[in-house]
């Protein structure tokens, strides 16, 4: 028995679809807090056990793990947590979540997990200066206010932007992002404590089908979408130069099982952190333009921005494709064509 927390979220769900596609007994615990699901949630994926509870909850937890060999943990509280105000329900339903959860596991002996974190965890992307590697300094609002964007280096001139790896030093910027790095280090020490395997996904950009349109963490992708269905051109901040990389659900919860199977093959205390990412990089005005591309809008640059937004991210997930065997299949096109009609999760009230 397989357990997806988390799964009846946009990408729990696809990691769902995914493993009772191959023939997994799946068991899905969610919460489906109204701030994410609204007030009538969708109905559960098919083909897998439902089991409605807060991990938060030591009960939930023993019920949940009842009879479970592997663990894949995508339950979390998402957004950008840009006001402490946030911090008590992020690191509550986030890092007391996975305490719980991990004890949990412990007690009940269960060696595999696989966490799902995010690119946040780095803060800013990786840039190379006249000498090489450099890690900018937080961009301050003097230089957003005129329109100087791009990093500058300690030099004085504007960093290239590089792909990031997985050894980078991690810089979380925000609330959210230290609870995912939170989740990260706690995860680390179930492994070495209970001699434990964990695989540790960063996502990148994920977008695709039944994506949610009203949190900024479901990122640009269904915020321009969304805009379009309301009639309204898409708004891009900055210049719309900034590089991501966008990778569709599909393919991401293809990482999810290759990681699940990888974590079988690993030595007790073994963990392991993988970028999952297109490999590919688009700038925040390609995904604009490819939504608007049948549409009479066109997409708005307002030069806004966000202080503590990041410039570039981008992956290298050279490590997934060696060591998971896992090859994002989704171009970037056809995911982008898709995702311009297909239907979206609606709003949480």
């Amino acid at each position: 028995m397989i357990l997806v927390t988390g799964g009846a979220g946009f990408i729990g769900r696809a990691v769902v679809r995914a493993l009772v596609g191959r023939g997994d007994r799946v068991r899905v615990v969610d919460s489906l807090r109204s701030d994410v699901h609204g007030t009538n949630p969708a109905p559960p994926e098919p083909g897998a056990q439902f089991q409605l509870g807060d991990l938060r909850d030591p009960a939930v937890v023993v019920r949940a793990l009842d009879g479970v060999d592997a663990v894949l943990h995508l339950a979390a509280k998402v957004g950008l947590g840009v006001s402490l105000d946030d911090a008590p329900d992020y690191i509550a339903s986030n890092d007391l979540a996975t305490a719980e959860l991990l004890a949990g596991m412990a007690r009940a002996g269960i060696p595999r997990l696989v966490l799902s974190s995010s690119m946040v965890v780095y803060g800013e992307g990786a840039y190379l200066g006249a000498s090489g590697p450099e890690r900018p300094t937080p961009r301050t609002i003097g230089d957003l206010e005129a329109g100087r964007f791009e990093p500058i280096g300690s030099d004085g001139r504007v960093l290239r932007p590089d792909l990031i790896v997985e050894d980078a030093t991690l810089d979380p910027r925000n609330v959210y992002a230290s609870s995912k790095l939170a989740q990260e280090q706690l995860a680390s020490a179930w492994a070495r404590s209970s001699a434990g395997v964990s695989a540790v996904l960063r996502y990148h950009n994920v977008y695709g089908p039944g994506m949610p349109h009203n949190t900024p963490y479901a990122g640009v992708a269904s915020l321009f979408r969304s805009a379009l269905a309301r009639g309204e051109a898409p708004r891009v901040f900055e210049d719309g130069r900034q590089r991501r990389d966008f990778v569709h659900v599909d393919d991401v919860a293809a990482a999810n099982v290759a990681a699940l199977d990888w974590t079988a093959d690993q030595a007790p205390g073994a963990v392991r952190p993988f970028n999952i990412g297109s490999g590919t990089v688009h700038t925040i005005g390609d995904v604009a333009t490819a939504l608007c591309a049948d549409d009479t809008l066109r997409p708005v640059v307002t030069g806004e921005f966000r202080l503590g937004d990041v410039r570039h991210i981008t992956a290298s997930s050279e490590r997934a494709r060696a060591e998971l065997e896992w090859r994002p299949l989704v171009p970037f096109e056809d995911g982008m064509r898709d995702l311009r009609t297909a239907p979206l999760r609606r709003a949480a009230s």
